[in-house]
């Protein structure tokens, strides 16, 4: 875990002090374990508010807001994050920002999205930007239909009541899906929905 412990600045509670002629490469781990540090800690608060939730019930939030100072939405953000990504699924080589722009998402596209952002070293801001690109590409795929495509497609009260199927996929099968669908800006099972209408065919 990253710490200040032993490195030649001197820490206190309102500020950091530095020796003269600190060496550079010591100023830059110095940075590093500040940047390590502050992106730990929203994922620490998230999980201690997330204690107190389970342990003490709704006087939660007030006595959290008493504890870090912080206000309400805050840490209902932090906590929200923290519900929608189990420890395994965190990356610790991307930040809680990073986590936080693609909480909307369902867990495989989550997945796939952080993981190019990984390999990438995409920022924050680059991950949205790739994120928003996306979906609006499907929303433009969207808006081109023809109109006799869109007066064919039946209204939301016409719908047949939809059917639930259970599909069986390798960890390799799950992650191609995923990349598909995420490339299309779709949730997982909508876009299987998507592709299982290619394959409908007239009643004989």
């Amino acid at each position: 875990m990253p710490s200040l412990a032993g490195t030649p600045a001197t820490v206190q509670k309102s500020g950091m002090t530095f020796p003269q002629n600190l060496p550079e490469r010591s100023w830059e781990q110095i940075g590093a374990n500040l940047r390590e540090l502050a992106n730990s800690s929203a994922w620490w608060l998230a999980d201690w508010l997330l204690y107190g939730e389970a342990t003490y019930g709704w006087r939660r939030y007030k006595e959290a807001i008493e504890r870090t100072g912080l206000d309400y939405q805050t840490l209902r953000n932090y906590a929200w994050v923290a519900r929608r990504f189990e420890h395994h699924r965190r990356r610790d080589a991307l930040s809680f920002a990073h986590h936080a722009e693609v909480t909307r998402l369902a867990p495989p596209e989550q997945d796939y999205w952080l993981r190019k952002a990984e390999q990438l070293k995409w920022s924050r801001n680059e991950l949205r930007r790739a994120v928003r690109a996306a979906l609006a590409a499907q929303s433009d795929e969207t808006q081109a239909l023809p109109d006799t495509d869109r007066q064919q497609a039946p209204r939301p009260a016409e719908q047949e009541p939809a059917a639930q199927i259970t599909v069986e996929l390798s960890a390799r099968q799950l992650e191609h899906c995923s990349k598909a669908a995420a490339a299309h800006g779709l949730p997982l099972d909508k876009w299987v929905a998507r592709v299982l209408e290619t394959f409908e065919t007239p009643m004989t």
